[in-house]
C-alpha cells in the first residue's frame, strides 16, 4: 500500500494578493478550497500544509489540515524555490515520522478542482512508475509559437528563434504546435526522486491535461474567480458538498 499525502504550500508574505491564501473566496478561506478537495480524495491520507505563520497554521488545523511544523524564514521568501519546502517537509517527516512514497503538490492559489481529478492523476501516475513526476497543465489559448519577446525595450523577436520572420506568427492558428501551461491544479511527486535528484519533477514528467483554469497571481484573478464561481457554482458545491 503505497503512503501518499499531499502538501500544500501557504506562505503569509504574498506582495502581489496580499494573505491571498486566507482571504474569502466564495464564503470560504482561499486554502480550505484545497484542503476541502483532498479530504475529499480517495488516495491521500494525510494534509500537511507548509507555512510560516502560525496564524495560518491555526487557521489550516481548524480547517483539518496538519501543520506539524512552521516552514523557517529564510525558505519563505518571495525568491525561495519549491523544493526548499518540500525538502523541509521531508526532512521533517523522516525524522519524526515517514517519509510517504509520492507527495501530492496542490497549490492553494488554483482552488476550482475536482476532487475526483485528483484521484484520476494519482492513478494515471502510480501506473506508469518509469515516470519521474506528474504535472497538470492546460492548452494555452494561443500557440507559444505566436508570442514574442521584448528586446531593449524597444525590439520584438519571436521567442523560440531571434531570426524567425515576424511575419510568420500571423499564421492560423492551425499551422503552429499546441502548447501547455503548467496550472497548479495536481502534481505528483516521487519522493525517491526528490532525494535522489534533489529536485521536485525531472525531465521524464507525465503530462495530465485538465480543462483550463485561473491560477491567482493578482487582484484581477482573485475577482474574476469570483466573478467565475458566482455564475456557476458547480465546483463549490462538489467541494462544500453545498446543495
Amino acid at each position: 500500500m503505497h503512503k501518499i499525502i499531499a502538501i500544500i504550500p501557504a506562505r503569509s508574505g504574498s506582495k502581489g494578493v496580499p494573505d491571498k491564501n486566507i482571504r474569502n473566496l466564495g464564503g470560504f478561506p482561499l486554502i480550505q478550497w484545497s484542503i476541502e478537495a483532498c479530504k475529499k480524495s480517495k488516495m491521500i491520507s494525510r494534509i500537511i500544509v507548509s507555512t510560516d505563520s502560525s496564524e495560518y497554521g491555526k487557521i489550516c488545523q481548524d480547517l483539518g489540515a496538519d501543520v506539524p511544523f512552521l516552514r523557517p524564514p529564510e525558505i519563505s521568501k518571495d525568491s525561495s524555490k519549491d523544493i526548499e519546502f518540500v525538502n523541509h517537509a521531508l526532512d521533517w517527516l523522516e525524522t519524526n515520522d515517514n517519509q510517504p512514497d509520492f507527495l501530492v503538490h496542490i497549490r492553494p492559489t488554483t482552488p476550482l478542482r475536482e476532487p475526483k481529478i485528483i484521484d484520476e492523476a494519482i492513478t494515471k501516475f502510480l501506473d506508469q512508475p518509469s515516470f519521474t513526476s506528474l504535472r497538470s497543465i492546460h492548452e494555452m489559448s494561443e500557440s507559444a509559437y505566436k508570442n514574442f519577446e521584448l528586446i531593449n525595450d524597444d525590439t520584438l523577436v519571436t521567442v523560440f528563434d531571434r531570426n524567425y520572420d515576424l511575419d510568420h506568427s500571423n499564421m492560423g492558428r492551425q499551422s503552429f504546435p499546441r502548447t501547455f501551461i503548467p496550472n497548479g491544479y495536481v502534481d505528483v511527486l516521487r519522493t525517491s526522486f526528490i532525494r535522489k535528484a534533489n529536485l521536485l519533477h525531472g525531465n521524464k514528467v507525465m503530462p495530465f491535461i485538465t480543462n483550463a483554469v485561473t491560477e491567482i497571481d493578482s487582484e484581477a484573478d482573485f475577482n474574476f474567480l469570483k466573478y467565475q464561481i458566482s455564475v456557476d457554482s458547480s465546483s463549490k458545491e462538489a467541494i462544500f458538498n453545498l446543495e
